[in-house]
């Protein structure tokens, strides 16, 4: 059961529209496509219990659900919500979204400031540093690829290859936090966000995404709420990689993405070596 209060749920039930029966412009297939990210059947029985509508299983999952998992699917949520504002030219309720992030970071233990919000410039400003390696819980073998890759990454970036640095730091998050799951098994695979086969077994972690590294890194407590966002982030970027995926989102890489994403590296090192 999650820790949302009565007046935290209608301050949620406000930003995300559910009034009507609704959440933000889901339809039954993309509501249960979202919900299965997480691992969670938003169709099934389990949350009927008010009824079928996507608002009301809504109010079930809140009630059935821990802040571990209630927390990232609210952050998200509210993510999105921003996102449609966006591109559809609508005014952001900015005081009841700063309210409703305060309580997201509540519940997920990562209270910040005031808002709860953290903007990508905020992050830029802050300052973190490449942590002491051989701290990271992988393979040593592993830490003097890491080394080198670090290395060719900030050698790229003074060299103005921006997307060099992009893939350069995806490929290293996503080894570090392979070679962390693979020193803690057990803790990742219990999680909730751990990816399932067809059969409800955890996949074995090679077949994991660096979307689903990510999610798992947060639950179990290896990852900060500001990382696994921005970390969300470096991985759309290095997906890019892909050149017709480049060509249609029209994504063109410059200096700001390439710091961006190296800032994230080094506070996800940070947090996974335990010096933040």
């Amino acid at each position: 059961m999650s820790s949302l209060t009565d007046i935290d749920k209608r301050y949620l039930e406000k930003i995300l529209g559910m009034s009507g029966g609704y959440v933000l412009d889901f339809s039954d297939a993309t509501y249960g496509e979202f919900f299965s990210r997480y691992n969670v059947e938003i169709h099934s029985s389990r949350y009927q219990k008010y009824g079928t509508s996507k608002a009301k299983k809504m109010r079930a999952f809140w009630e059935l659900e821990a802040d571990q998992i209630v927390a990232p699917v609210l952050a998200e949520l509210l993510a999105s919500y921003e996102a449609d504002c966006e591109l559809n030219n609508r005014e952001v309720e900015k005081p009841i979204l700063d309210k409703s992030k305060e309580i997201v970071n509540r519940i997920g233990g990562k209270i910040r400031d005031a808002s709860g919000n953290e903007t990508e410039d905020t992050f830029l400003g802050r300052e973190f540093k490449i942590p002491n390696l051989h701290k990271l819980p992988i393979e040593p073998q592993v830490i003097v690829i890491v080394e080198q890759r670090l290395d060719e990454a900030r050698v790229a970036l003074k060299a103005g290859a921006s997307l060099c640095v992009i893939f350069m730091c995806g490929s290293v998050l996503e080894a570090v936090l392979l070679g962390t799951a693979q020193t803690k098994p057990e803790k990742f695979n219990r999680a909730i966000a751990s990816p399932k086969n067809t059969d409800g077994r955890v996949k074995p972690l090679h077949e994991w995404t660096l979307a689903q590294f990510i999610d798992v890194a947060f639950e179990v407590g290896l990852l900060k709420l500001d990382v696994k966002k921005f970390s969300h982030g470096l991985r759309d970027f290095r997906n890019y990689i892909h050149p017709y995926q480049q060509m249609v989102s029209g994504f063109s890489p410059d200096e700001h993405t390439a710091k961006v994403c190296f800032q994230v590296l080094k506070a996800a090192l940070a947090s996974l070596a335990g010096e933040r």
